[in-house]
């Protein structure tokens, strides 16, 4: 395969679809991985037109994360860009928190890009170049009622890429892209953005007074993944309007 490759989990859906069209934009050949909406993974390669790939693969399940990246590796060598996007939810009162929502929560969040990362990095650190971007949350440097388990996932994203930055330095760049309010289906459904009075009040506090798009996701991407951000690593690049200021 003459293109580069990248790999970008939850890259069928929301953000990290927008992800995936934007690298396919730039001329590679995307792995977007997903876990089992089959239906947004079809229409993801639609729109990619032959550049976005879909896997089924569970981040959360170390086999299935080392066989999907071993056929990777097999097809198409070391990926020039790895996106960690798969993310996961379920907010409740800490304690009213199971088992179960921690660990569901931090499997995905956070033991799936070390899982990830430790599967494809050292194909890239031996091809001596690459890009791996975490894909992170305000709430991982500002709490938030009833999401423990979420912050604390984002927290150690953060932490984690500070991490691989010092260690896969200088072959490998490793970043953290946060997003803020961004207008996908799931953020609206949450935070219930189709109110006009929720929406406004949520505007009050953005300074930018503007919900953010998808294309404002991958325009953040599209720089900690090219050239001009070649003397960037172990950085967080906030892409929130100025609505977090810290």
């Amino acid at each position: 395969m003459d293109r580069p490759t990248a790999v970008v989990s939850g890259g069928t859906r929301g953000i990290g679809l927008a992800l995936s069209l934007r690298l396919a934009a730039l001329g590679h050949h995307v792995y977007a991985l997903y876990q089992g909406d089959g239906a947004a993974a079809d229409e993801a390669a639609a729109a990619g037109g032959g550049l976005v790939e879909p896997v089924r693969l569970d981040v959360t399940r170390p086999e299935q994360v080392a066989e999907g990246c071993e056929r990777i590796l097999a097809a198409s060598g070391a990926p020039a860009v790895l996106v960690n996007n798969a993310g996961v939810n379920r907010d409740r009162p800490f304690l009213d928190l199971t088992d179960e929502d921690w660990d569901r929560v931090l499997a995905v969040n956070l033991s799936g890009p070390f899982r990830l990362t430790r599967a494809l990095a050292p194909a890239m650190l031996e091809a001596g170049t690459g890009c791996i971007v975490n894909v992170g949350a305000t709430t991982a440097i500002r709490p938030r009622p009833n999401g423990a388990n979420y912050c604390a996932s984002k927290a150690g994203l953060l932490q984690l890429t500070k991490c691989l930055a010092l260690e896969f330095a200088p072959r490998v760049r490793v970043n953290a892209l946060i997003p803020g309010f961004t207008d996908t289906p799931e953020v609206v459904e949450r935070y219930g953005l189709d109110d006009p009075g929720r929406r406004a009040e949520i505007l009050r506090s953005i300074p930018s007074r503007r919900i953010g798009t998808a294309q404002d996701i991958a325009d953040a991407l599209e720089f900690l993944v090219t050239a001009k951000s070649s003397y960037v690593t172990g950085q967080q690049l906030i892409v929130d309007g100025g609505n977090f200021m810290g």
